[in-house]
């Protein structure tokens, strides 16, 4: 007899793995960020001009910690949730959306005040929010991908 729970709770690994990979991919950013903010590193843009005014802003840190911190934490979680959940773990893919959500809603806030405060946009952070609305996309899919019957 198939088990039927093991089925519902599988899905599509591939997914999770495809948001691992994303994750790390803001992991390597953010933590680049970080060093270079501890360091006092100036960063080169590439592609923009503002990423000195957008790392050197008020912004840019929570108290003594640099904002990247942050992200690189929740790049970590995001990482190691989508591992478990590419196993089939229920609960770290549960705990997955919950962080892609908040990390979601950090990069529309700085999003807004890039464009709207400081009228200047960072490469690093644009990478950044590319990755984070990359894997709210992946997790938005394998809810879609769970939900439709087999």
């Amino acid at each position: 007899m198939k088990d039927d729970r093991s089925s519902k709770t599988r899905g599509y690994p591939w997914l999770y793995l495809f948001a691992a990979l994303l994750s790390l991919g803001g992991l390597a950013d953010s933590i680049y960020l970080t060093v270079t903010h501890l360091t006092g590193e100036n960063v080169a843009c590439v592609a923009s001009s503002g990423c000195n005014e957008v790392l050197g802003s008020a912004y840019a840190t929570v108290g003594k910690f640099p904002l990247a911190s942050f992200g690189a934490l929740a790049y970590f979680l995001a990482f190691s949730c989508a591992t478990l959940g590419s196993f089939g773990h229920p609960r770290a893919r549960v705990l997955l959306t919950i962080v892609v959500a908040a990390m979601l809603a950090t990069t529309l806030y700085l999003l807004y005040v890039q464009a709207y405060v400081l009228h200047a946009f960072c490469d690093y952070c644009l990478l950044s929010a590319a990755l984070t609305l990359s894997l709210s996309a992946v997790v938005a899919v394998s809810y879609l991908v769970r939900s439709t019957p087999k």
